[in-house]
Order: structure tokens, then C-alpha cells, then sequence
């Protein structure tokens, strides 16, 4: 019996902004600890950002507004300016009401403060995949609901703790190994990520019950029908 398995939902690749070397590696570091993210590159001017995102594949940057050579908001208006659509997430010490409101006018869709902590950093990535997630199911024609559930997604509570005997670092290692490939068993996450496959089930289980997964039983032989886990895209909650 064969299964329609979906292709792995790709990556939102993502390019820091940051001109301190050492916040930068911090950002890429955070970048690559949540599932569904990749980083398409660092730039610690503005003009090499601008050359990036005109010369390689940008989904999102992740935007300090205290540039050396251009200030972030102009950096916003030169994108928009040459027609870029790419989404501006502001990482930034600005805090000042003007900053603020000039980075809405033009569009960026976060506003994260320095200095903050991993889950603050993680919390806002999350929504932003989720606003990704909701505004890529909606039809081509969108009705007022469909616009209020993908710009809710920026503005939602974040997601709540993991169930007690799940780690983040492993449910990354599970989201990962189901985002590269086209559906897979308990057994095999469980010898992938070399966990038991009772632990690797529950991970499975869990990604099923946030809407991130799906479970299709196959039927091969005698017995209970071994399960197909598939990744189906969005944000995994912390």
C-alpha cells in the first residue's frame, strides 16, 4: 500500500545583521538551535547585507538597527525601496518611540530588545514560522478571518513548556531528522537520534498533538499497523 507522503517543508533561511562579531556568532547560534530555520548568512554592515539579500535566498533578516554605515531603518526603506519583500525581524537596543514606530511603517513584523534570553529570542522565531505557516495555507483570495489568523500568529502567547521527560535539544534532533525526510517510523527516529523507541514515539506523539506532524498507519503484516510520522511544517513550541 502506498502513501502520499508530502515533501519536508523548506527551511525559512534567515540572515543576521549584526555588526558586534560576538552577538552575531550568539544570533547564528540561537538561529540554529530552532527547528525550521537556517542561516543564510551573517553580515555586520549594512551594504553587505543589502548585497546578500539581492545575490542569495532570504526569508527573513534578523535586523540591528545601530549600524556602522546604514542605520537599520534606512536599511528597511532601501529594501523596500528596490521592491524586496523580505520580512525584517528588529533585534535591537533602540527603544526609543520613534525607532519603533518607523520600524512598523516599514513593515517589521518583530521587535526584539537586547539583552534577552534564548526563549525570548526563540519565542519571536516561532510566531513568525507560525504567521509563515498560517498565511501559506490560506486561499490565494483571503477573507477577513484569514488575514486575522495569520497576523495573530506575531502577537499570540508563546507556546507552553514541554511535557515533563521532553528535552528541547532532543525534540530538535526529532524535528530535524522528520524535516529530511519523507515520513518515519518510532523505530527509525529512535535509531537516529539514539533514543529508545518508546522515548522516540512520545516525541512523535507530541509533535502530532501541536499540529506539527501527522501519523499514518501502515499496514505491512500481522499485528498493530507500524505508524508513518511526517513533518508538516510550523514552529515548534519551546
Amino acid at each position: 500500500m502506498t502513501t502520499d507522503r508530502s515533501l519536508p517543508t523548506p527551511p525559512i533561511n534567515t540572515l543576521i545583521v549584526e555588526d558586534d562579531p560576538i552577538l552575531a556568532e550568539a544570533h547564528r547560534a540561537f538561529t540554529e538551535r530552532v527547528p525550521g530555520f537556517a542561516v543564510a548568512g551573517v553580515a555586520h554592515l549594512g551594504t553587505d547585507a543589502l548585497r546578500l539579500v539581492a545575490t542569495r535566498p532570504v526569508d527573513v533578516l534578523l535586523l540591528d538597527v545601530n549600524l556602522p554605515d546604514i542605520n537599520g531603518i534606512e536599511l528597511c526603506r532601501t529594501l523596500r525601496a528596490h521592491g524586496s519583500a523580505v520580512d525584517v525581524i528588529a533585534v535591537t537596543s533602540a527603544r526609543d518611540l520613534s525607532t519603533v514606530r518607523a520600524a512598523v511603517s516599514l513593515g517589521v513584523v518583530q521587535y526584539l530588545l537586547k539583552p534577552f534570553a534564548f526563549a525570548s529570542f526563540q519565542d519571536k522565531l516561532q510566531a513568525y514560522a507560525e504567521y509563515r505557516r498560517r498565511a501559506a495555507q490560506a486561499p490565494h483570495q483571503l477573507a477577513q478571518t484569514d488575514v486575522d489568523r495569520a497576523l495573530a500568529a506575531l502577537h499570540e502567547s508563546p507556546a507552553p513548556m514541554l511535557p515533563k521527560g521532553l528535552t528541547e535539544a532532543t525534540l530538535g534532533a526529532v524535528v530535524t531528522m522528520l524535516q529530511a525526510s519523507d515520513g518515519l517510523s518510532a523505530a527509525q527516529v529512535s535509531q537516529g537520534v539514539g533514543i529508545a523507541v518508546q522515548t522516540a514515539r512520545r516525541y512523535l506523539e507530541y509533535l502530532v498533538t501541536q499540529c506539527l506532524a501527522t501519523r499514518t498507519p501502515i499496514y505491512g503484516g500481522a499485528g498493530r499497523p507500524e505508524q508513518l510520522y511526517q513533518w508538516t511544517g510550523g514552529s515548534t513550541p519551546s
